[in-house]
């Protein structure tokens, strides 16, 4: 074969360097097989100049298609403003039916995952009918990934400035950008025209933040915009699609410090401060204490683990100065895809008589809007237990839900809570009574009782006969890899074939909910008029000696069947749970409740200060 260079004949010298094509006129002094020799004239051509400079890719699948006509190839290479693609009819199609006027959509694979799908226009094309070469031009220069918000959460500038750093997905090269502000949502780079490598839609499957004296923060990013600010600088839009649990609370503690550097997310807290502001607060009383007090140091131990070791099944929130807290607010992974609030509250600092509910409040909207939508975080609903006569829970959780008035995106639950002895006599159960592990067949029975009683989200938070898909551990191995238990097992009542309750007998360490809700059993009771309290007590007996506590909490529903059973409990409690479908509804509420406080506060001070 001919592949020495002396079976070719030297033209001229041709440099493109991505923006620009150089032609030059050289004069061939020598050549042979391996090696050539030219001299160089004083001048060349410059033939044109792009707009962007284009960069070559490797390794890149383009798929095109159009109401029903697709090709596949390679991707050859591309701007932020075309791409170039070399595609093949596929499914015995024909690019007689590619109509060049309309609009396609390209994708973009690199191996199996998708980094950029969106409709293109089509600039230019070979006129091959078995393989062409075709120019594409993005249509959308801004595009919004989530829903739109009323108020977007603060951006801020850090000092010093960080940076972000990825491969990029269609060349493969290292690329390293200045942040101009960030948030917990995403943030905006800038970029010049002649190295310009974002494009609007590109998904970056693995970019990192860097700020300094911090650990790298990856995720799972996506370019929203690109938006030219002056001649030759453009400003680029970035929003964050994944983000692991901690490394999300090392971000939002970063950025939080900068709007109000009391409040932190996720570091370590000094317990004995935090056991002080739980009886300040009344978190912890007398009666709750004397449950505590014989297995206190288990309790401590459990939260030393969530508050000191920062999992990733556990969140937290603190105002603090000078060491002592003054609000707080936590969190823990409680089901397979439902993260429960454990405790919010929130007290005046002593000298200075400062509320520190509103900034503290105004950090868990920032916190809770970045967060919700993060597959890592696999938040499908979010719950929370308080007493009814609470009034600062009930405005935060039961005020909203109230305003939605749909219980299918936001439910309130009403649950009898009594305490029940572990240590009691196990009678056997009557004639016809069966306690039984619950089974799809009972599922039926159980959502027709639900849904006509309530038709709220009780049932999908616990899943019952569902297991994920995705191939990740089980909520089970998650906490046993942070040295903690969390498990729940589910059983029917059966009198002669007919379903009379659902007992969820739940197991977790002493202490990961200091009311034990996620260390006892929640009953559902779907024939009240049918089922005698000494018969469900009786089966909760066989139940209760896997605890190695004295009593354990029951949570029954519905609420009024330890009423109409002349059989007394100690309190209610309503159970809020909200589909995370809906959490930009709950942002956009909260935020309008904090505007309203904030006047509230101003026209306050005001009139005291116009007093003196």
């Amino acid at each position: 074969t001919m592949t020495g260079f002396e079976y070719h004949r030297f033209l001229n010298l041709v440099v493109d360097d991505g923006m620009s094509v150089t032609v030059i006129p050289v004069k061939l002094l020598y050549i042979d097989r391996e090696r050539f020799t030219i001299q160089m004239p004083d001048t060349g051509y410059l033939l044109g100049k792009r707009q962007a400079r284009r960069y070559a890719c490797q390794g890149i699948t383009a798929e095109l298609g159009q109401s029903g006509f697709l090709a596949r190839g390679e991707m050859l290479d591309f701007s932020p403003l075309s791409f170039r693609i070399r595609v093949a009819p596929c499914l015995d199609g024909s690019f007689h039916w590619l109509n060049p006027d309309q609009p396609v959509t390209l994708t973009l694979y690199r191996g199996q995952r998708i980094v950029f799908s969106d409709p293109c226009r089509l600039i230019d094309q070979t006129s091959s009918m078995s393989v062409k070469e075709i120019v594409l031009a993005p249509l959308m220069n801004q595009f919004h990934r989530f829903r739109g918000r009323k108020m977007r959460s603060p951006r801020v500038q850090l000092a010093p400035s960080s940076t972000i750093s990825f491969e990029h997905p269609l060349s493969g090269k290292k690329v390293q950008r200045d942040i101009h502000d960030i948030s917990v949502t995403g943030f905006a780079v800038r970029e010049w025209d002649d190295d310009c490598v974002l494009i609007p839609g590109m998904i970056i499957p693995a970019l990192t933040i860097n700020c300094p004296g911090a650990a790298p923060m990856p995720c799972v990013a996506q370019v929203v915009y690109r938006r030219k600010e002056k001649k030759g600088l453009f400003r680029c839009g970035i929003v964050i699609l994944d983000m692991d649990v901690v490394t999300y609370g090392r971000l939002s503690n970063i950025l939080g410090n900068v709007v109000d550097p009391n409040v932190r997310v996720s570091e370590e807290i000094d317990m004995d401060s935090l056991w002080k502001f739980f009886f300040e607060t009344g978190f912890l009383y007398p009666t709750k204490y004397s449950l505590i007090e014989p297995h206190r140091n288990a309790f401590k131990e459990t939260y030393r683990k969530l508050y000191q070791e920062n999992p990733e099944i556990a969140e937290h929130m603190v105002y603090q100065r000078n060491g002592r807290i003054y609000g707080h607010v936590s969190m823990v992974k409680a089901y397979e895809r439902a993260w429960m609030v454990q405790h919010l509250a929130a007290r005046p600092e002593p000298v200075t008589g400062r509320h520190t509910g509103v900034p503290l409040l105004r950090q868990i909207i920032n916190y809770f809007e970045g967060f919700y939508r993060l597959p890592s975080y696999k938040m499908d609903h979010w719950i929370c237990y308080y007493r009814p006569q609470t009034r600062f829970m009930d405005m935060f959780f039961g005020d909203f839900a109230r305003h939605l008035r749909n219980p299918r995106a936001c439910s309130l639950d009403t649950f009898a809570y009594k305490s029940h002895p572990t240590k009691s006599s196990v009678e056997p159960l009557p004639e016809k009574w069966l306690l039984k592990k619950f089974s799809s067949h009972d599922l039926f029975e159980l959502e027709r009782f639900y849904r006509n009683h309530a038709n709220g989200l009780l049932l999908d938070v616990l899943r019952l006969g569902q297991d994920d898909a995705d191939g990740s551990d089980s909520l089970e191995e998650l906490y046993k890899r942070q040295g903690l238990t969390r498990r729940w097992k589910t059983y029917s009542l059966m009198h002669a074939q007919e379903l009379k309750a659902v007992l969820i007998v739940n197991q977790s360490d002493l202490g990961l909910n200091l009311s034990e809700l996620l260390n006892g059993i929640k009953i559902i009771v779907t024939d009240p008029t049918g089922l005698p309290w000494d018969i469900l007590a009786s089966a909760v007996a066989r139940l209760t000696g896997i605890y190695e506590v004295e009593k354990i909490p029951l949570l029954i529903y519905p609420h009024t069947y330890l009423d109409n059973s002349g059989v007394s409990y100690e309190k209610q409690y309503l159970m809020f749970i909200m589909d995370m479908q809906h959490g930009k509804d709950f942002l956009d509420y909260l935020k309008g409740r904090l505007k309203a406080r904030i006047r509230f506060l101003i026209k306050f001070l005001i009139r005291r200060y116009l007093k003196k």
